[in-house]
């Protein structure tokens, strides 16, 4: 399936958040998500659905000063 992932689009085979997130290599990380423009908690991305053309932004915490 066409994903967008942080602004690029890539070919994910994924049926929830939580499955692309795995596909993608996140699934052991500590990240923020959003579908579509909506923030997703990490206990809800094992039931929300992902679609072909649907956008996933995935955001990392950084530490600095």
């Amino acid at each position: 399936m066409k994903l967008v992932v942080n602004g690029e689009l890539q070919d994910v085979p994924a049926a929830t958040l939580a499955e692309a997130l795995q596909s993608l290599d996140f699934a052991e990380a500590t990240v923020a998500t959003a579908l579509n423009g909506e923030f997703v908690p990490a206990r809800a991305r094992g039931a929300t659905p992902v679609k072909d053309g649907d956008r996933i932004e995935i955001v990392a915490p950084r530490q600095g000063g």
